[in-house]
């Protein structure tokens, strides 16, 4: 190959490379899609992702709920039942309630009262089936809503398909605080296991009352068992309270002045339930005592037999109102025990005679104040024959001061002889030395009807007095910069004025009494103690003891001007005599069984002891 050859091939190489390279870093043109296009292409895209999606949920809820997969999905409506009483707002998720709004009651803080919602109770009944539990209240229903007059009536129905229906019929009347519940559950067969279905109710408490102490305190699990009657979870402790019980009638869910309560209608019984409180302390269980909203924690899971949701017979009813005796008497047999009225003897007088005097006085009179001025008026004129019959047997006790004087000073350092010589008195002047305790003795259950009364007084609720705002709860008449131990940071001026007023009454009852000594300023303690005990109790009461305090003062000045002493003393100097000469006509004392017995003790006890004082000599 000569020289011109080789030059030319390389040139043509050269030539031929920088083609090859130019036109590598050319970019082929390629053509562009309409935008329609492309956004069509992404929604089919994302319709046939979700279609999968929705495909594997429907299977995997399949596997895992059975018949009741086509239910897990819907979409909630609220459902709404009310009446003069109550707004009670269901839902089709769940078929179940979703709040309960007291029309007429509010918070201590002037808000609407709302005794059940979402926030703070838990609602949930599981069935057991064969693949897994399901809980019924996690449903989609649908709502259907009829009325009969007055009465509204709301049920929610899920198809299971293959012609199996769940269901829950609420009933609401015209007026009143139940809610009749019925669940039913049709067309299943074996897939159903014969287990119980479990309603699971657990509720954190909120704070509605001003004293949110006492109001934890007052809140419980209450409960009725057919054979062992009323009975309740522990009040006032601080740790964690939990129970089995069987055979029940009803639960309810006790705060101080309110109740939601689950009922078995038609005589039927709850067979198992476990009933469990705690305090609530800032929203955690069991952590110090600080919460502003929730007090204490309520639970209840209480077991609902399988055949009488397969039958159509569960029927129940659910409570959510005030602790009012007559409202609560008319729900179900016991029901009303939610309101404590007392021990049996102090419960009947609460019953039948305070509750029904003061419903007819609130009936007339519109100020609490002068129902309660009323109640001690009536309650005092029904009292005046014992008290003047006390008042007597004290002057007569008195009127013999110088004969006791003399047996004190004749024995200064032998008490028995004293007492021995004393009943002798009594006996010749015909006096009972209990004649006096007797009346004060009966006039007690009174007093304690009246202390177990109007802190269980939802009436007195919210209800003012001059500068008390809530005669429930105490008066805060001042607040103190620090806490007394027992007393509390705040002044009651109400029970300031109960104190008063009884160190006044000891006073003028000390004129006429024969006690003396330690225990005649004794009874001048007792009143400060009370101060004491009465500073966080409602101001009801103590606007109670100190009206009372009042009249009986007044009742004692007026019953004094009718009372001579000195012809009382006349009068005991005639029995005296008769005594001594052998009459046993007309003033003669009767024989005392009680005084006969106490004379035998005492000549018993005298002889015991000189006995012991012979076998010491020998």
């Amino acid at each position: 190959m000569d020289k011109n050859q080789i030059i030319g091939i390389s040139l043509i190489s050269v030539l031929m490379l920088g083609y090859f390279g130019f036109m590598s870093t050319q970019k082929p043109e390629t053509p562009i899609a309409p935008k329609n296009a492309i956004t069509q292409t992404v929604a089919d895209t994302i319709k046939k992702i979700s279609i999968a999606t929705d495909t594997a949920l429907k299977a995997q809820k399949l596997r895992e709920y059975g018949d009741f997969a086509q239910a897990m999905l819907g979409e909630e409506k609220d459902v709404v039942l009310e009446n003069k009483d109550v707004v009670v707002t269901l839902s089709t998720h769940g078929g179940t309630i979703k709040s309960v709004l007291l029309k007429n009651y509010f918070t201590w803080d002037k808000k609407q009262l709302y005794l059940f919602h979402p926030e703070n109770n838990q609602l949930s009944l599981i069935i057991n089936t064969n693949k897994k539990p399901v809980n019924l209240y996690a449903l989609y229903y649908a709502a259907y809503e009829t009325a009969v007059g007055d009465t509204k009536t709301v049920t929610f129905k899920t198809d299971a398909g293959d012609g199996k229906t769940i269901s829950h019929t609420y009933t609401l009347g015209a007026e009143g605080f139940a809610i009749e519940y019925k669940v039913q559950a049709t067309g299943f067969g074996s897939e159903l296991p014969n287990l119980p279905l479990t309603l699971d109710w657990r509720e954190q408490v909120e704070r509605i009352e001003y004293d949110s102490e006492q109001a934890r305190v007052k809140t419980t699990v209450n409960y009725m068992q057919q054979e062992d009657g009323f009975d309740h979870l522990s009040e006032a402790t601080k740790d964690i309270e939990e129970e089995t019980i069987t055979n029940v009638n009803w639960i309810s869910l006790k705060q101080k002045f309110f109740n939601s309560g689950f009922i078995v209608r038609e005589g039927k019984t709850i067979p198992s339930a476990s009933i469990k409180s705690y305090p609530m302390y800032n929203d955690v269980p069991n952590a110090p005592i600080n919460s502003e909203r929730f007090i204490k924690a309520l639970e209840a899971q209480v077991q609902i037999p399988l055949e009488g949701v397969i039958t159509g017979t569960a029927s129940y009813a659910f409570y959510f109102g005030p602790n009012d005796f007559k409202i609560c008497k008319a729900v179900t047999e016991g029901y009303q025990k939610n309101v404590y009225l007392g021990w049996p003897l102090i419960s009947w007088i609460n019953r039948f005679v305070v509750i029904p005097v003061f419903d007819t006085l609130k009936g007339v009179f519109s100020s609490f104040g002068l129902i309660i001025f009323i109640l001690v008026l009536l309650i005092k004129a029904i009292l005046l024959p014992l008290s003047y019959k006390s008042y007597v047997s004290m002057a007569k006790m008195k009127a013999l001061k110088p004969e006791l004087d003399e047996l004190k000073a004749k024995h200064p350092d032998d008490q028995q002889a004293i007492q021995m010589e004393q009943m002798q008195v009594y006996k010749q002047f015909g006096i009972n030395p209990l004649s006096g305790c007797i009346p004060v003795l009966l006039q007690m259950p009174i007093l304690l009807a009246m202390f177990n009364f109007f802190p269980n007084a939802i009436d007195l609720r919210g209800e003012s007095l001059w500068w008390a705002t809530d005669l429930s709860s105490y008066d805060e008449f001042a607040k103190l910069p620090f806490t007394i131990p027992f007393y509390g940071s705040h002044v009651s001026m109400f029970t300031l004025l109960m104190t008063v007023s009884t160190l006044a009454y000891t006073w003028v009852n000390n004129q006429v009494s024969t006690v003396t000594g330690p225990m005649k300023y004794m009874s001048y303690l007792m009143p400060l103690v009370f101060l004491f005990v009465l500073n966080s109790f409602p101001a009801g009461l103590s606007f109670y003891y100190f009206v009372s305090n009042i009249i009986t003062i007044a009742q004692q000045l007026i019953i004094r001007r009718f009372v001579n002493e000195g012809d009382l003393r006349l009068q005991l100097e005639a029995k005296r005599d008769k005594h001594l000469s052998g009459d046993t006509t007309g003033g003669a004392p009767k024989k005392n069984r009680f005084m006969a017995r106490m004379e035998e003790a005492m000549k018993q006890k005298e002889q015991q002891q000189q006995f012991n004082k012979n076998t010491k000599k020998k």
